[in-house]
Parts: structure tokens; C-alpha cells; sequence
């Protein structure tokens, strides 16, 4: 058998608002959560389990990269500047506002609402 990604566990602050702001900027339908995780399922199965963490005051840097087609890249950039959330074209944090090509597609880095950067 071939070795698959699975699931991940996401830190966060609020997991469902987390999951929901996910969910939103990505046009994802509602997953099936459970027990501390409100979930969110990727296109491939994947599955992004979205957990507050007793005992975690702050939450560290995180980095999670997702193809997306033009289309739908467009809609969501245009969320997050919609929603005033602000954003950078690199994970580095030092070009704001704009998307810029990558080795593979577009890319932005903003921060989650109460939760950490993301890319």
C-alpha cells in the first residue's frame, strides 16, 4: 500500500472558528468533528483537525501550503482583502498585499483570525 497523508492536528485559540475561517476562504463544506477537533476535510481526504490546546498560551508559527486553481486562488485572495486580514506575498512577511508567483502557483501568507501566520 502506498503511503498516504492522513490528518494533521492545527493548534488554534477558537478550533471551530479557525475551521471556519478555513472553510470560507476555501469554499470547503462542513466535516463530520468530533471529541476536542472541529475538522475540516481537503479534496484528497486529508483531514485538518482544528484543536485548542490545554496549558498553550501562545500558538508558534505554522506553515501550511494548498494547491488551489486560479479561480478559486482569486476568490480567496479577494476574501482576505475583503475581510481586512492582512497578508503578505511571502512567508517572510516583508512584501504585504500582493500575491506573487512561486516555483508552482501564487502564493500568500496571512494570519488566521486568533490563531498564528499561515502560508
Amino acid at each position: 500500500m502506498p503511503v498516504k497523508f492522513n490528518h494533521t492536528i492545527i493548534p488554534a485559540k477558537d478550533g471551530g472558528e479557525s475551521a471556519r475561517f478555513f472553510r470560507e476562504l476555501l469554499d470547503l463544506p462542513e466535516a463530520p468533528s468530533w471529541g476536542p477537533f472541529t475538522n475540516i476535510l481537503l479534496d484528497d481526504g486529508v483531514l485538518l483537525q482544528f484543536a485548542e490546546l490545554p496549558g498553550v498560551d501562545e500558538i508558534q508559527l505554522r506553515h501550511y501550503a494548498f494547491l488551489l486553481d486560479d479561480d478559486l486562488f482569486d476568490r480567496a485572495h479577494a476574501r482576505l482583502r475583503a475581510a481586512g486580514v492582512e497578508h503578505w506575498a511571502d512567508p517572510g512577511m516583508t512584501a504585504p498585499a500582493r500575491p506573487t508567483p512561486s516555483t508552482a502557483a501564487a502564493a500568500s501568507t496571512f494570519s488566521t483570525p486568533r490563531a498564528t501566520p499561515s502560508s
